[in-house]
């Protein structure tokens, strides 16, 4: 069976640009004062705030974080569904929300894997046809050949070809996100976006997904940004890892580096959070995490950080260097920056 063709997309292939750049994004929602249900004032939730990213094209980056750190409003501030408020969200040195309502270059050239695969998918289509779908809105391949390519795809994510003829209630977990990654793959992106797109399955067959996405990465020169909050998951999919903390990205670099040597107080404590084989489960971080609306003064993770110093009540750090490959927002980082 042919191999499935690389990404053609003008977007995919501009040189020099980064993938994807945030500049000081911030991104401010406007809801009502808690236990204040009927009143018309309103005050500002910072989801992110100052957030400085850079995808490079073909890396796989993992984005991680615990719950309420703005990995989903991050998501869709890279994805155009939303504006920030502050701040530059590029893609490919354009602004993404131009990117994506000029031309159909952004939608077919980034695709994404949502969390919950199989209510992405319409309960009524066949898997022929759920797969044949951006094949037609796109126009990939004629319409003669789109069978032949919807076999490709199920090859390719290893699902049997009698598949196609199935509906998405009949598949398992495992085989919906499988047909969820290859609806994905079908427009030919350059680009795979994908939240916590093995949550929720047994351990044999997240380690299957797991391969299978780290393979095509590989093999189509993808760039992968993959949402998550296992960092077993990040260690084996990404190189490269952003940490998340209250709307900041606090760490980033390459992930063994992180992972090994944390700089952050925040990431050495997801770090020593993670468990492990035959050995007692660590004790959870200290302390209550701060909410949005009354953020400490200082570094907002300085009420829950063991390693905390006076200044650490009045200075807020930002991200900064910290050696050739990494970037840190700490006043006093845990590790001393590689040479």
């Amino acid at each position: 069976m042919n191999a499935l063709p690389e990404p053609k997309t003008q977007a995919a292939q501009a040189p020099g640009a980064a993938v994807f750049e945030l500049i000081e994004v911030e991104k401010t929602f406007q809801i009502r004062p808690p236990g204040r249900r009927f009143t018309r004032e309103t005050v500002g939730l910072k989801a992110l705030d100052g957030v400085r990213l850079r995808v490079e094209k073909g890396t796989s980056l993992a984005l991680v974080g615990e719950s309420g750190s703005g990995k989903s409003t991050l998501l869709r501030v890279l994805l155009g569904l939303d504006a920030p408020t502050g701040g530059r969200a590029l893609y490919h040195g354009r602004p993404i929300r131009e990117a994506r309502a000029i031309g159909r270059d952004f939608a077919r050239d980034v695709a994404m894997v949502y969390q919950d695969a199989r209510g992405s998918l319409d309960p009524r289509m066949t898997i022929e046809a759920l797969i044949a779908e951006p094949l037609r809105h796109f126009n990939i391949v004629p319409k003669d050949q789109i069978k032949s390519r919807v076999a490709e795809l199920l090859n390719r994510v290893g699902l049997p070809t009698d598949a196609a003829k199935r509906y998405p209630a009949g598949l398992s977990g495992g085989q919906v996100r499988r047909v969820a990654i290859a609806r994905a793959l079908a427009s030919e992106p350059s680009v795979l976006v994908a939240d916590e797109a093995v949550s929720g399955l047994d351990v044999s067959t997240q380690a299957q997904l797991l391969t299978l996405l780290r393979r095509l990465q590989k093999d189509m020169g993808l760039t992968l940004v993959f949402i998550t909050h296992d960092l077993g998951v990040a260690s084996y999919l990404c190189e490269e890892i952003a940490i998340m903390y209250l709307g900041r990205i606090v760490e980033t670099g390459p992930t063994d580096a992180v992972l090994n040597a944390p700089a952050h107080p925040y990431a050495a404590a997801l770090r020593a959070a993670a468990p492990r084989f035959f050995e007692p489960m660590p004790d959870p971080l200290p302390g209550e995490i701060p909410s949005p609306l009354d953020l400490p003064k200082g570094c907002r993770f300085s009420t829950r950080c063991p390693a905390a110093q006076p200044d650490c009540q009045t200075r807020d750090p930002q991200l900064g260097r910290f050696g050739p490959a990494r970037a840190v927002a700490c006043l006093h980082p845990l590790a001393s920056p590689e040479t």
